[in-house]
């Protein structure tokens, strides 16, 4: 059953209307259920088939106000490259260890970097880190020599994502706390990175569909008009 809040915001977003980005930014904060500080995601359908390997869209993006989340990072490296990572703020450093926790079922970490000399041993956890989305790849600067920096981006906000087998993509762009201007600024610069990543070809309409929604309150439905720059 839905709670007392959760009906009242029912009834403060018209389901028949497609809000802009400066408009739904306001409005998540105006019909958040929870008493947490809870997370504002952004959902977006593109126009693409993910089955071919060109159109399976994956990147990254710094945020320009943050996560507003504190990220766990684990860095597997050899010996020489442990002193920088650790310099740089990483939670966990370390290798065959940490490969042997992870085959074990442990993945408490929410953003894992590796140099390129270590993959041959990480690529047996594919099973276990891809569904997560933890599994490193050159593609999200997640693969990388200098791990100290990788570091400070993913401290600095900077998030990953990739399109799902339906066609979408869900990130995190920030928490209710956040100012409307940042939850908008934020998402769009979401939006622009992946348009710029759009499959030359990819056919038809790329940016489909979009919503905006924070943690168990009703989703925005966002005109792709009012993002696309």
């Amino acid at each position: 059953m839905a709670t007392k809040k959760r009906k009242v915001a029912d009834t403060k977003v018209d389901k028949n209307k497609s809000y802009s980005l400066k408009e739904a930014s306001a409005l998540v904060k105006d019909i958040n259920c929870t008493k947490f500080d809870s997370s504002v995601d952004l959902h977006i359908r593109l126009g693409v088939d993910p089955k071919k390997a060109d159109q399976a869209i994956r990147g990254s993006v710094t945020l320009p106000h943050g996560t507003g989340k504190t990220k766990k990072v684990l860095v597997l490296c050899t010996p020489d490259k442990e002193a920088a990572a650790r310099e740089a703020g990483a939670d966990f450093v370390g290798l065959d260890d940490f490969i042997a926790q992870i085959e074990g079922g442990w993945t408490d970490v929410d953003v894992i970097i590796a140099t390129p000399a270590t993959m041959p041993k990480i690529g047996k956890l594919g099973k276990i880190l891809g569904p997560r989305n933890l599994m490193p790849n050159p593609k999200t600067g997640t693969v990388t020599n200098d791990v100290a920096a990788a570091v400070n981006e993913v401290k600095g906000g900077k998030i990953t994502f990739k399109v799902d087998k339906a066609g979408i993509i869900h990130a995190s762009i920030g928490r209710i706390s956040f100012a409307p201007e940042k939850i908008e600024q934020n998402s769009q610069e979401l939006i622009n990175a992946i348009i710029k990543l759009k499959p030359a070809t990819a056919k038809g309409t790329y940016l489909k569909g979009l919503s905006m929604a924070a943690t168990m309150s009703p989703g925005i439905v966002i005109d792709t008009k009012s993002v696309q720059n």
